[in-house]
């Protein structure tokens, strides 16, 4: 499907979208609470639907209402019986985790809880990232493990028994977000004592495992003692610190990630006021407000929301290291700063729903942008304007909405094949942005008809 859209003017005020990693990451807690949980805000993206879809198949109970969703696991036990069951019954039990890459690193070490056979599967750009941290780490934890040649699909078999282990966190922190919460609620063997350890090298994106931790604590999980992120320590000898609590509530916090984007939307084309992010958030994204403010955007931060004008924007550098999914929205920022943007953390992107850091300088270029990879560093030569362009968005959200956040000041409409890969993780995106004035054709609502702007 294509999306057109033309030069606009922003504005208005919106609220941002929920955040997937915290609804994602509240699925998984829900699910091993092993009690009943409301959620509140509940997004509705491809990947949380794929989280929901995951839950469900591990056997919780899901129950919707307007704005939250109740989640019934009454006991992890007797979710595992009956995984059992359904392998007793000779049914063969397959999670399917879509497109989601938290999905597939966060569930598995939960689905490897069970001791029966369990296959993980996933779709498009998931069947290609690479899965070799389970073929290492899970053996070491008693789970059997057949994949792909280090793809997906995944066989696996547990039970996981949490031992003293090290693992290596520079591909993603994802993977130690999984063990964290199947630690939580393992059963451990006596033998290893009453304190176990996950100590980790080299751990990228910090700022999510402080949301894993938060989410644990706010379900009632046992959580480890963080040391600089270097080792996290579980104490065994202390029950659950909410076991007598019968029902857990959460609400999904606004999403910084697409947050983002409406974020420098404002700053290159618009007044807009952007509602319902919290600065206290521990999402890793929020650090485009430190962007925002080294390249001169017109923002203001007050109780009623994030306020953002159009002003003259000069160039910055920056370090997303931590938060590789803010490239996208800082190469749309920068396109319109004066001068060469630097940001650093290049390497992070190879492994996304595309190889970013190529798809941004390929379908930017389009666009009339020069973009440099410099090693771990992306040059960005700002300031000259952008021209409309036919793009694509690589079957990647976060290349769709940048290049149609790009497109706001360009000279000229930009059309993006494939920008329904929005679905991902902001299926309300162009309809947020036409709210807000955004001239938008071309798209499909949600009866599937063809509406323009």
């Amino acid at each position: 499907m294509k999306i057109t859209i033309s030069p606009s003017e922003l504005k208005g005020d919106i609220l941002a979208p929920a955040s997937k990693s915290s609804m994602q990451r509240a699925c998984a807690a829900a699910l091993v609470a092993a009690k009943r949980s409301i959620i509140y805000n509940p997004g509705h993206s491809n990947d949380d639907k794929a989280a929901m879809g995951i839950i469900t198949a591990l056997g919780a109970v899901i129950e919707k209402a307007h704005e939250q969703i109740t989640v019934d696991s009454t006991s992890f036990a007797k979710v595992l019986d009956t995984v059992a069951k359904q392998q007793e019954a000779g049914e063969a039990l397959t999670i399917n985790c879509g497109e989601s890459g938290l999905s597939i690193r966060m569930f598995t070490p939960l689905a490897a809880l069970t001791n029966k056979k369990i296959t993980i599967t996933g779709e498009g750009s998931l069947v290609t990232r690479p899965m070799d941290f389970f073929d290492e780490v899970l053996p070491q934890l008693g789970v059997q493990v057949q994949s792909n040649d280090g793809k997906l699909p995944l066989i696996i078999q547990g039970p996981l028994q949490p031992k003293n282990i090290s693992i290596d966190g520079s591909l993603s922190s994802q993977f130690l977000t999984g063990l964290l919460l199947a630690y939580s609620v393992a059963q451990i063997d006596p033998a290893e004592g009453k304190e176990i350890s996950i100590k980790v090298s080299n751990l990228k994106s910090k700022p999510y495992i402080d949301l894993t931790l938060d989410v644990m604590k706010k379900f009632g999980l046992r959580v480890p003692e963080n040391r600089n992120y270097e080792e996290f320590v579980f104490d065994y000898s202390k029950p659950h610190p909410d076991v007598e609590r019968e029902c857990n509530t959460y609400t999904v916090e606004g999403d910084w990630s697409g947050g983002a984007f409406l974020l420098v939307a404002g700053a290159i084309a618009g007044d807009i006021t952007v509602r319902g992010l919290s600065m206290a958030s521990t999402q890793a994204d929020k650090k485009i407000t430190e962007a925002l403010m080294a390249a001169n955007a017109g923002m203001a931060i007050d109780a009623k929301g994030i306020h953002l004008h159009k002003s003259e924007l000069k160039s910055f550098e920056f370090d997303a290291t931590d938060c590789p999914d803010l490239f996208p929205p800082l190469v749309a920022l920068a396109a319109y700063c004066n001068g060469v943007t630097s940001i650093k953390g290049v390497t992070r992107l190879a492994h996304k729903e595309s190889n970013r850091g190529l798809t941004l300088q390929e379908e930017f270029g389009k666009m009339g942008l020069r973009v440099d990879l410099d090693g771990d560093i992306m040059h960005i030569h700002g300031g000259s304007g952008l021209k409309g362009a036919l793009v694509h968005s690589r079957h990647d959200h976060r290349i769709a909405m940048a290049c149609a956040v790009a497109a706001l000041r360009a000279e000229g409409d930009t059309t993006i094949e494939e920008a329904l890969a929005v679905n991902k993780s902001y299926p309300d995106f162009y309809d947020h942005i036409k709210s807000l004035g955004a001239k938008v054709s071309g798209g499909i609502d949600w009866k599937g008809a063809l509406v323009d702007n």
